[in-house]
């Protein structure tokens, strides 16, 4: 199965809701169930040292997630969190973020997907979450 949303649609999407021209992220990869997202990464979003900071981490997730869910059910904007949990596991620290969910579970009512974020080029896991999501109910 192919994903409903092209990285393209899925790009034009966030950038004309989220009126995101200064926006830093893109969407990289957009596969069924699965999405890769890169934030590169600026003064705002660090920490002393050079940390890419734990709220960076957590809108990633959150991010990433939303667009793994489009390619199951197309732009489905009023999808909405219901639920974020991360553990953050080491320090996060590079120029760019990359932040990738895989769906666990796409039900009626609810979506749940694990998330990996690393800072670009380390193999090691900086963060892992697990995001859930409220489907809207349908017209």
């Amino acid at each position: 199965m192919t994903s409903k949303v092209t990285v393209e649609e899925a790009n034009a999407f966030l950038t004309k809701a989220f009126n995101s021209s200064q926006n830093r992220s893109e969407v990289i990869l957009m596969e069924d169930g699965h999405a890769i997202m890169r934030l590169k990464a600026g003064p705002e979003h660090l920490r002393p040292g050079g940390y890419i900071s734990g709220p960076t981490q957590m809108t990633m997730a959150d991010s990433v997630t939303y667009m793994a869910i489009f390619t199951r059910l197309g732009i489905t904007p009023m999808t909405v969190t219901s639920n974020l949990n991360i553990n953050f596991l080491r320090p996060c620290i590079g120029e760019a973020v990359i932040a990738e969910a895989k769906l666990m579970k796409l039900g009626k009512t609810l979506a749940v997907a694990e998330v990996e974020i690393r800072a670009e080029g380390s193999d090691k896991v900086a963060s892992h979450g697990i995001v859930t999501y409220s489907i809207p109910a349908a017209n």
